[in-house]
């Protein structure tokens, strides 16, 4: 079984961070492990409180895992520091990960910080260049591409070229954030842009979309997938599971990460129930 490791945040909400992953993972059927930066109390409706972990802590599990059961692909959510993007891009090159996805994850949906102003240089100057494909939304793509504004798809290229030059081999900016009825990513590899298109699904439930995405992307990078067939794959599955959404709790609620598991055994995606 392929193997992939999320190095991410914990929500006790389990609409976002490792437990997302964690059952994107499931889904695509690879074998998850998880390096937690920290411990989050929230749910959907705010982030109540944030314990970072030590990075020497972060740093072991990474190490630990890799050592022993080996990877095929990782991913970085919520790093929440400059001290933990450090050791975290450390232990990447010090084992020359291949398939790094990175999900530079800086505002909850409810608006809390997830990532310090200052650590946001350090994962442009020490994360970016290691890794394979960098998955910003569009405020995140503002940051990151020093830009004012990003209204279309002419500066959303623009972005892309930008973000590019700071050492990722590939950039998926993701459109959701435009208004219309479609909804359009943009894919840029360095010579050639590739657009996925579709229409924008009517709901509250998108909690934790951004962590899903990139850990379907990275699934299907351990299971051979090359870029742009992993990011259509992962975009039709992205459709699903917001098609499916649940409408947990008082604010914005999950994604159903395991409906297309569901519809395939013929059991309502809305109620779940016993697969085994």
């Amino acid at each position: 079984m392929k193997r992939a490791l999320s190095i991410a945040g914990s929500d006790s909400g389990g609409g976002a961070g490792i437990q997302a992953d964690l059952k994107t993972f499931c889904a695509f059927g690879v074998y998850g492990m998880t390096a937690i930066t920290a411990v989050t109390a929230q749910n959907t409706q705010r982030v109540e409180a944030i314990q970072a972990l030590s990075p020497q802590m972060v740093a072991a599990q990474i190490r630990c895992v890799v050592e022993d059961i080996g990877v095929d692909a990782v991913k970085t959510g919520m790093l929440f520091s400059s001290d933990i993007i450090e050791v975290v891009a450390a232990e990447l090159a010090r084992f020359q990960i291949k398939n790094l996805v990175v999900d530079p994850v800086m505002v909850a949906k409810s608006g809390a910080r997830l990532l310090r102003e200052d650590a946001i240089q350090s994962l442009m100057t020490r994360l970016l260049p290691l890794a394979l494909l960098v998955t910003p939304n569009l405020p995140e793509a503002l940051i990151l591409a020093g830009m004012e504004k990003i209204e279309g798809l002419e500066e959303m290229q623009e972005a892309a070229r930008r973000i590019r030059e700071k050492g990722v081999r590939a950039v998926l900016i993701k459109g959701g954030h435009l208004p219309g009825e479609e909804t359009l990513d943009l894919f840029f590899d360095g010579e050639q842009f590739h657009l996925f298109r579709g229409k924008r699904i009517s709901t509250r439930n998108t909690h934790g979309t951004g962590c899903t995405y990139s850990a379907a992307i990275c699934a299907l990078l351990a299971l051979g997938y090359n870029l742009p067939e992993a990011v259509g794959e992962a975009r039709r599955y992205m459709e699903l599971v917001i098609t499916h959404s649940l409408p947990l709790g008082g604010g914005f609620g999950p994604t159903n990460h395991l409906a297309p598991l569901f519809i395939k055994a013929e059991i309502n995606p809305q109620e779940g129930g016993k697969l085994w």
